[in-house]
């Protein structure tokens, strides 16, 4: 059991230093803002697996509320966003 638990904590850590390694490259903040988003969805993966581990539900409210964020944010992006992916187009 604490084997599969060491490869989920590491699956996850190395998926947020990549994330935050697009986050801090992206060429576009479209890129940028996606990361964040799946930055998000790692928290949650993350303080789930915690939860799990540690057998408790004290931290299903705070799943709730990061899981409605991130709905939130990635609805409000996909609105305002111009619906060009040209990465030349917006670097002029």
């Amino acid at each position: 059991m604490t084997v599969v638990l060491t490869i989920c904590v590491i699956m996850l850590g190395v998926s947020a230093l990549l994330l935050v390694t697009r986050i801090a490259l992206g060429p576009t903040m479209l890129d940028r803002l996606v990361a964040l988003d799946v930055l998000l969805a790692v928290m949650i993966c993350g303080l789930a697996l915690e939860a799990a581990i540690n057998r408790h539900t004290t931290t299903l409210p705070i799943l709730g509320v990061l899981s409605l964020l991130g709905f939130v944010g990635s609805v409000s992006v996909a609105r305002f966003t111009r619906g060009s992916d040209d990465v030349e187009a917006e670097e002029s």
